[in-house]
């Protein structure tokens, strides 16, 4: 099942992907609790995506590809690497990644997302994957140069815009193995498999569900492989995993 989250006449909604439209199953009841609600399907040219899911953090592992390690001249970590990126990067597909002032060396990081479904804490790697709902793409955009001048990865990571997140959840997929490849204006620029992570989807839920509760719709970014590089305003990104679909956004 394809999950999108969308929005419709100013309310925002839950519904199933299809082919030939969108089945809303749920609305936000904050949004106008006097609509009257309708859940027949809705053509894809009547709604505006986004963000598939409203998570209350998005956890981000560094270096879980060792081809990635390899081209920033790091060591592979004994442990996974977190670090956080705040909801207010979320941006919706096919929106604009806005280009900070004060960065001058954006850079794209391919990903696949993991969707949380089930409050977890001390979760066993055998556990692990009951608690997941799904997957989705994600980029994580950073300015590399504040990164390498904080010597730290807050400010690189958490301008608004900076978490791509979509087109939608995929509810029914095994993350073993999945090819995942981008293109910047139709160049391919990264091509791996989520067979060469490091640490796979169940070490990771394990892992930080043993330093924080992962609550549901929370997002969990497994890393990106080798061919990172930098983005230019006005550039378009296109990235795609297999079993899932593929996100856009523009550089602005």
């Amino acid at each position: 099942m394809r999950l999108a989250r969308f929005l419709q006449n100013g309310l925002a909604g839950y519904g199933i992907y299809m082919d030939d439209g969108v089945q809303p199953i749920a609305w936000e009841p904050f949004e106008d609790s006097d609509r009257e609600e309708s859940f027949q399907k809705l053509p894809h040219s009547d709604i505006s995506p986004l963000a598939p899911v409203v998570p209350t953090k998005i956890v981000c592992i560094g270096l879980n590809y060792r081809d990635h390690a390899e081209e920033f001249g790091m060591e592979i970590p004994g442990e996974p690497t977190l670090f956080l990126k705040a909801p207010s990067t979320l941006l919706e597909p096919g929106g604009t990644v806005i280009y900070p002032q004060r960065s001058s060396q954006v850079d794209y990081e391919a990903e696949l997302a993991v969707v949380i479904g089930g409050t977890a804490f001390q979760v066993s790697e055998d556990d692990a994957l009951d608690y997941v709902f799904g997957y989705t793409c994600g980029l994580d955009m950073t300015a590399r140069d504040l990164q390498m001048s904080d010597g730290q990865w807050t400010r690189a990571k958490n301008f608004d815009t900076f978490c791509p997140l979509g087109p939608w959840v995929e509810t029914e997929l095994d993350p073993g193995g999945l090819d995942l490849s981008l293109e910047l204006n139709g160049t391919v620029k990264q091509r791996s498999n989520t067979s060469r992570l490091i640490a796979g989807v169940p070490r990771l839920v394990s892992f930080i569900s043993s330093i924080m509760t992962l609550c549901p719709g929370d997002v969990i970014m497994t890393g990106t492989p080798s061919g990172v590089g930098p983005v230019e305003r006005g550039d378009e990104i296109e990235m795609s995993i297999e079993g899932i679909g593929t996100l856009t956004c523009k550089i602005g």
